[in-house]
């Protein structure tokens, strides 16, 4: 269930001298990984694998995903033709893969699959939220705001079904902030690292320390103090917490200073 369509992004205003080199190769790994929704809804489809409702929810949630990719794909290629997609997204397959065959969530209990769904989803809103303002592009920025927009409605429908689940499974307050971090700290494994690899280094050998210091000094480049903030603020209210209470600010300022600090780091060594 598509809320646009990629004939209503405004191709005919792409703009090649607004065009950052930088934003390239990040978008690049996001059509991959956006594109690779349909593994993510058989995931789903298993765990949930008697709650038509959710499945329901999942197939249409990756849907969104793929076409995410597809727009996100579609512009790569007006800014770099030389893009080969399909090569590059089956580079991703071959070389990434999350385990398909299971009946059960890889987090313990299908309130804790949600946990790591609403914190997957406040990432991938703050990010193109950060790239929207961030680029001068007028037809990235158009898709990057619609991208995000959807990130949002997809966190608070995930959230949604998480509070219906808590209902039925005991799932406490630290079980649910362990979730959140453990999926955070994730943020940095080798998904993102190997689809930026596989979209912009196809002739070299995959080294991940390399490639997620590569795309971390990009995308964390980005953001601004309102999207951190946010973003700690939707993660405190799927763990649980207050969003607007007494860690938010302590938090916030935690993020963007670890942030900063690694995009200094990383830009120093090289990366």
């Amino acid at each position: 269930m598509a809320h646009w369509m990629l004939d209503q992004i405004p191709w005919d205003r792409f703009d090649p001298a607004l065009v950052d080199p930088d934003i390239v190769k990040l978008v690049k790994a996001a059509a991959l990984v956006e594109y690779n929704g349909g593994d993510y809804a058989t995931y789903l489809n298993n765990v949930f694998h008697d709650d038509d409702g959710f499945r329901a929810v999942a197939d249409d949630w990756a849907q969104e995903e793929v076409q995410h990719g597809a727009a996100l794909a579609r512009w790569a290629r007006l800014a770099d033709p030389a893009f080969d997609f399909e090569a590059a997204f089956q580079r991703f397959t071959d070389g990434y893969k999350i385990v398909l065959d299971v009946n059960a969530s890889v987090r313990g209990s299908r309130s804790g699959e949600l946990v790591a769904r609403c914190i997957v989803e406040t990432g991938t809103s703050s990010y193109y939220t950060a790239l929207a303002e961030a680029c001068a592009e007028p037809v990235l920025k158009a898709i990057c705001r619609k991208i995000a927009a959807d990130e949002l409605r997809h966190y608070k429908l995930f959230y949604t079904h998480l509070q219906r689940y808590l209902e039925k499974e005991e799932l406490g307050a630290w079980g649910r902030v362990r979730i959140s971090l453990s999926r955070i700290t994730e943020s940095e494994d080798d998904e993102l690292a190997y689809a930026y690899y596989a979209a912009n280094h196809a002739t070299e050998p995959y080294e991940r320390k390399r490639f997620s210091s590569a795309y971390a000094r990009r995308a964390y480049a980005y953001y601004q103090p309102p999207h951190i903030q946010r973003g700690i603020a939707m993660v405190l209210k799927a763990a649980g917490l207050n969003p607007q209470g007494l860690l938010l600010k302590p938090l916030s300022a935690f993020a963007l200073w670890f942030m900063r600090r690694r995009v200094a780091r990383l830009l120093a060594a090289g990366a």
